[in-house]
C-alpha cells in the first residue's frame, strides 16, 4: 500500500511540473525611462499570474536600492491563448498601472498596457528570460 501511495504521488507532482505556465520564471525588464532594469519573478497567484520585482540595476547593470523592490509589477494577469496574457503592468518610473497586453516568444517576453480607457498607451519593450 505504501508503494501504491507514493507512485501516486510522484505522479501527480509530475503533472504539476508538467502543467507549470510558461510565463513563470525570472524576468528582466527593458530599460525604463531612467535607464534601469529590474528582474521580475513571475509566479501563479490563486488563479492568476503576478510578478514582483526582486532586483534592480543601474544603466551600467550594477545592483541598486528601490523603494520598488517586493512590489507587484505584473498582477491579475491571465493567458488569452496562443502564448498571450492580459492584466496589469506597474511602471516604478510613471508611477502607472496599465492595462497590459503581453505575449510570449520563447525566451521574450512583448510587454505594453494603455491607461485612461486606451487614451494613453505604453511599449514597454521586450523582457527577456534571466537563466
Amino acid at each position: 500500500m505504501k508503494h501504491i501511495a507514493t507512485a501516486v504521488a510522484l505522479l501527480l507532482a509530475g503533472a504539476g511540473a508538467a502543467l507549470a505556465e510558461p510565463l513563470e520564471g525570472m524576468w528582466q525588464t527593458s530599460p525604463d525611462d531612467n535607464g534601469h532594469v529590474g528582474w521580475v519573478e513571475v509566479t501563479t497567484c490563486g488563479a492568476t499570474l503576478c510578478g514582483k520585482l526582486v532586483k534592480a540595476f543601474d544603466s551600467d547593470g550594477r545592483p541598486i536600492e528601490s523603494d520598488n523592490i517586493g512590489r507587484k509589477i505584473i498582477s491579475r494577469t491571465e493567458p488569452a491563448g496562443d502564448g498571450r496574457y492580459t492584466g496589469r503592468v506597474y511602471s516604478p518610473d510613471r508611477d502607472k498601472t496599465y492595462r497590459s497586453k503581453l505575449e510570449l516568444s520563447g525566451d521574450r517576453l512583448s510587454v505594453s498596457g494603455c491607461v485612461m480607457g486606451g487614451l494613453i498607451c505604453r511599449d514597454g519593450g521586450t523582457w527577456v528570460r534571466v537563466e
